[in-house]
């Protein structure tokens, strides 16, 4: 840690889990003779008293940490970042021999500091000279003194960046006395490190010489050097050029203070009369800091003293701000500034020198939970000198306040109190994790990467960051970019976030932005202009109570708040009268569909800031919903189905009402429950109501048939509904007299629902299908005793023994289980209302990778269930997109060879039942499914996954999920690409053997298709559903289902069959390899075989030209053409 915020140490990297590599480069550096073998203890050592130190350590183990195990993660992720002493004897000879290089750099005589010709061509001053002209003069003198500052010395660097700080202490006889003026100082400390980079560039030593800027502030350039050869790697040593320590007066520098002159910044000739110059906090803050780097290094060297766990906290609180990404860019919480808080925690005896690593980290994250330091700053000085600046001065310059040692500088300068409260978030959040007993902490909390695209529900990008040199403009902040040295970004981004918190505050529970990042650059380069940042990105985290709201009241129209709440919301506020008769301001957002309200706030943003920052729309790149495209229907933009679904629900509420009071049946109806995933609300696309139009079909007595001329009717999907019948003594106890019951059943409902209700109705032995309100509902009858008569066998002693069978395990299934997870899910998508949209998002991912047939719809439900219920380290999502990265993520990343996925429904399951699931999925883990998940009601058999998906399928699943998640992560970021995030939903064809492709008017579900078709064909339904007495459509017609369920049939021996059921144009055939291999020719299985001689013999071989015709023969009229891709089947 630094000597210094500007030496701050963020030592580490991006959201990788901190040096995975080095663990298997470790190992395998390990010569194979230097095995460990186990020791011979003798039996009084064996069972000697424990000592009291391993007595403390399993005290602690027990008081702190939930499990054993966590104490050895930490232990184990400690000794992965922590570098080597080998490493280290390689790094201090490197700094040897910097540091007589240093020394012996040649004086310069005297010039103006405007006059720059003395530096050669290769080098560009690190600097940008706005304005150019500036008083002074410049000389190089090589350095008074070097010393090596942060966290190299303390031990607290963390592996795999490595950055040692080195403190070049300019020589007095180089300044004059105004040089604490207009940026004098600041082009001097330039200057001399441009003359270093000189000198050092020509030396075989270095494998790179670069420039960079400390945490990408502009006004603090500092100089990177990295060994030669394979070592360059290993570490960076980072020249920071600062003044001998009593150089200024402190007083000048006093956040009050003003060093930067209006007239010189704006180029006027002569200061206008009468004008008072503005502070320069900032500017102030970044000359102060270099002069206390080595009492910083001091200081944390005291606290570190003694005290073996703050340097494994430290490490602990770094690797966290990592995968948070917060310890990098302008305005970080560096590594640094995690150490000072350390610091001072033990100062303030929240932390003593007696505790651990992990001790340290839990005190440092409740800390930071509970103090805001935006609001009351702290200060780690000691005695209260009078004429110091007090804690109230540092609010009034900075929005967040942590004063050093000295009480001058103010460590968190730069940061926002946007970025504060996030890490105000996150140690809340990081709390509640590490106290709930049912999460594995460690996992979530140190090795789970969190990047903002699936921390936060919805994201946009400020495109060109151009475009804040108006916000300055707009908001009058000319004052603020004198400070940040004409940093427009810098001035800007604290007002823009306020604004947006301001407009979104009853929405968002925290609007944050990224930091902004500035790469290093070769020294022949001109420094990076403020423009040359990239794009700046915006996360929210919505309150979803709030979040979709279409009005925002504001005060009565008398009060006098009134009249700033229209100057802050413009022409959008009006009048408006409320039901209580008050007259309030009002905004009201144009959204009719779920999926409008959901985008509300981006129209709040864009209004916002087009008004109050004069920043175009075209600038701004809302990625919050673009994947909800793929779930939308219909051509007119309606909504995302949402709306759809819930007329579906009150439709079916209906039904059961009326299935409850129906009169006259034998038995009454004790229970109706859906079982159709239209009726949890994750039904891809959900049911619209149809009334079929006659001259499309063929008539039969009282329903329709498709016609074979015309394209195929529309798909009308049967809403399937369990209807359970009482018990009573009259049921019979003999399978098939239970079965002809139900059927008696289903015709007295039909024949009942027609009188009583005017219901048109069709039944069947199975079921009866109701037409109602333009939807199918097929009824099914349920006796509770008929799944325990299917288990019955009798022994051959006569014997009745009870054993779960196919058809009991399958009628359990739809009768008691489906019913029970369809209940158990709608009830979370009244908690979470996006579940359903997430789950739906899934599920049409998996279909346009044709592995819809190969996994469950439960058990892609339960997945994202899993998400909802289980969300840490993040919060429950609260946008659909979100939802369906995390979900790619959790099949790309879970561990499903060594554990059990378990979604704890309901909060059924306690802390104990989840370690039994553990343990005995552990002990019996090659009888499992490859996807084993645990619910509530079903924590041994996982049967939605119990058939599929198989290990080759899963396999590919995570292959797909994490080339999706990285493809739609690097569109999703880039608001300059094209965007198109559909592309993850067009799976490659180039790996299948043979495509079927099909005829488009024969596929009912052709507009559900990810690529829209152009023309579409009438299907012969119009929405409606108003009808009473009309004949009965056509029901669950989908030919290529149909064709499908043939080719499995023929031919699954040979072959795999692959489609996207939603409009997919294009069936995917994989050739078995087993049975290609030549076989003994037998008469009866010469099914798709033909013979040929093989040295000598008789063998069959698939006959491949037969059986592609036969799929074209089978498929006549619904297939267009068999495709054959590879030679892969010559035998």
């Amino acid at each position: 840690m630094a000597g210094s915020p500007e030496a701050a140490e963020e030592a580490e990297q991006g959201p990788e889990p901190a040096a995975g590599g080095a663990v298997r480069r470790g190992k395998r550096a390990a010569p194979a003779a230097a095995a460990p073998q186990p020791a011979k203890l003798s039996r009084a050592e064996l069972y000697r008293p424990p000592t009291s130190e391993e007595l403390t350590q399993l005290k602690e183990t027990e008081d702190l940490f939930h499990s054993s195990l966590l104490r050895l993660q930490i232990e184990e992720l400690l000794k992965e970042v922590t570098l080597k002493d080998k490493k280290k004897k390689k790094i201090d000879a490197f700094l040897h021999e910097i540091n007589s290089l240093l020394s012996a750099i040649p004086e310069t005589p005297e010039t103006e500091l405007t006059d720059q010709a003395w530096l050669s061509e290769g080098v560009k001053v690190p600097f940008l000279q706005v304005p150019f002209s500036v008083k002074g003069r410049f000389r190089f003198v090589p350095p008074a003194e070097l010393k090596v500052v942060g966290s190299y010395l303390l031990g607290t660097c963390v592996r795999p960046e490595i950055n040692v700080d080195i403190a070049v202490t300019m020589p007095r006889e180089i300044f004059q006395d105004k040089d604490n003026l207009n940026q004098r100082y600041h082009r001097k400390r330039a200057l001399y490190l441009s003359h270093i980079a000189q000198h050092l560039s020509k030396e075989k030593l270095f494998g790179s010489v670069k420039f960079a800027y400390m945490n990408s502030n502009h006004l603090k350039p500092i100089l990177l050097l990295r060994p030669q050869g394979k070592d360059e790697k290993v570490v960076t040593v980072r020249l920071h050029a600062c003044p001998t320590p009593d150089l200024f007066k402190p007083s000048r520098f006093y956040p009050s203070k003003n060093n930067v002159r209006t007239a010189w910044f704006m180029e006027q000739s002569t200061p206008k009369e009468g004008t008072t110059e503005p502070p320069t906090p900032h500017y102030n803050n970044s000359i102060l800091c270099d002069t206390v780097m080595l009492s910083h290094l001091h200081f944390l060297s005291n606290a570190a003293t003694d005290f073996p766990g703050m340097k494994d906290g430290v490490a602990l609180l770094k690797v966290w701000l990592n995968q948070r990404q917060l310890s990098k860019g302008l305005g970080c919480f560096s590594g640094f500034l995690v150490s000072m808080l350390v610091a001072y925690l033990l100062m303030k005896r929240k932390i003593v020198k007696m505790m651990s690593g992990y001790q340290v980290l839990r005190s440092t994250l409740q800390f930071l939970a509970t103090a805001d330091l935006s609001v009351t700053g702290i200060s780690l000085a000691k005695d209260a000198d009078p004429s110091l600046p007090v804690l109230d001065d540092f609010h009034q310059a900075f929005e967040v306040v942590f004063v050093d040692p000295s009480g001058l500088v103010n460590l968190c300068a730069d940061m926002t109190a946007s970025k504060y409260h996030q890490v105000q978030l996150e140690a809340k959040r990081s709390m509640e994790i590490l106290d709930d007993r049912m999460v594995d902490g460690f996992q979530v909390l140190l090795m789970t990467p969190k990047p903002m695209l699936r921390t936060f529900d919805h994201i946009f990008h400020l495109k060109h960051v151009s475009k804040l040199q108006g916000t300055c403009k707009k908001m009058e902040l000319l004052n603020e970019l004198m400070d940040r040295g004409g940093n427009y970004v810098a001035a800007a981004l604290p007002f823009v976030v306020s604004l947006l918190a301001r407009g979104l505050s009853q929405r968002a529970q925290l609007v944050a932005h990224s930091l902004p990042q500035i790469p290093e650059w070769p020294i022949d380069a001109d420094p990076p202009k403020h423009k040359d940042m990239g794009p700046l990105t915006f996360g929210l985290l919505f309150v979803p109570e709030f979040a979709a709201s279409t009005l925002e009241k504001g005060p009565q129209a008398d009060h006098p708040e009134a009249l700033e709440f229209r100057t802050f919301w413009g022409e959008k506020s009006e009048l408006r009268r409320f039901q209580d008769g008050s007259i309030c301001e009002a905004v009201v957002w144009e959204a009719s569909t779920a999926c409008q309200k959901r985008l509300i706030p981006e129209q709040i943003i864009r209004h916002l800031l087009k008004l109050h920052a004069d920043i175009p729309e075209s600038s701004i790149c809302y990625t919050g919903a673009l994947l909800e495209s793929v779930i939308k229907t219909g051509k007119e933009a309606g909504g995302t189905g949402e709306e759809a679904m819930v007329s579906v629900v009150c439709s079916y509420d209906d039904l059961s009402r009326k299935l409850w009071n129906l009169k006259e049946l034998p038995l009454t109806v004790t229970a109706v429950q859906g079982v159709h995933p239209a009726l949890r609300y994750t039904d891809v696309f959900p049911p619209i109501p149809m009334k079929p139009i006659y001259s499309f079909h063929k008539r039969s007595k009282h329903f329709l048939l498709p016609l074979e001329e015309k394209p195929c009717p529309a798909y009308i999907t049967p809403l399937k509904v369990i209807c359970h019948m009482e018990g009573s003594g009259q049921w019979p106890q003999d399978k098939g007299a239970i079965k002809r019951i139900k059927a008696a059943f289903h015709l007295q409902l039909a024949e009942l629902l027609r009188q009583q209700h005017q219901l048109v109705c069709r039944p069947a032995v199975t079921h009866t299908d109701v037409y109602k309100d333009g939807y199918v509902f097929r009824l099914q009858v349920a006796y509770h005793r008929e799944p325990l008569i299917l288990k019955e066998v009798v022994t051959p002693e006569g014997m009745l023994k009870y054993q779960d069978t196919e058809e009991s395990r399958q009628l359990e299934l739809e009768t008691l289980h489906l019913p029970y997870l369809t209940s158990s899910l709608h009830g979370l998508q009244q908690q979470h209302p996006v579940f359903g949209s997430t789950s739906r998002l899934a599920k049409r991912w998996i279909s346009a990778q044709l592995l819809s047939d190969s996994i469950s719809e439960e058990c892609v439900d339960l997945l994202v269930a899993f998400l909802f219920l289980h969300p840490a380290p993040f919060t429950p999502p609260s946008s659909p997109q979100v939802g369906f990265l995390r979900f790619l993520n959790l099949l790309a990343t879970f561990d499903w060879k060594n554990n059990p996925l378990i979604v704890n429904l309901n909060t059924g399951l306690t802390d104990s039942d989840c370690t039994e699931i553990k343990n005995k999925f552990v002990a019996s883990r090659s009888r499992l499914p490859v996807m084993f998940l645990a619910t509530p009601k079903d924590q041994w058999s996982s049967m939605w996954t119990r058939e599929r998906p198989s290990a080759q399928i899963l396999q590919r699943l995570v292959l797909l999920a994490s080339e999706s998640l990285r493809a739609l992560e690097e569109q999703l970021m880039d608001p300059l690409s094209d965007q198109d995030v559909k592309m993850v939903f067009r799976p490659p064809l180039d790996s299948y053997d043979v495509l079927i492709h099909l005829n488009p008017s024969q596929i009912p579900r052709l507009l559900e298709g990810v690529d829209r078709p152009v023309k579409s064909v009438s299907r012969g339904v119009v929405k409606n559903s108003s009808a009473m007495n009309i004949l009965f459509p056509v029901v669950d017609y989908d030919p290529v289902q149909l064709y499908l369920q043939e080719l499995r049939n023929a031919f699954d021996d040979l072959a795999l069959f692959f489609y996207d059921k939603h409009g997919g144009e294009v069936i995917a055939v994989l050739w078995k390899p087993l049975s290609f291999q030549p076989q003994p020719f037998k008469a009866s299985s010469m099914r798709g075989r033909k013979v040929t001689t093989l040295n000598n013999e008789l063998v069959c071989i698939p006959n491949v030209e037969a059986i592609l015709e036969d799929f074209e023969i089978l498929g006549e009229g619904l297939v267009k053409s068999v495709e054959a891709r590879t030679e892969k089947w010559t035998i």
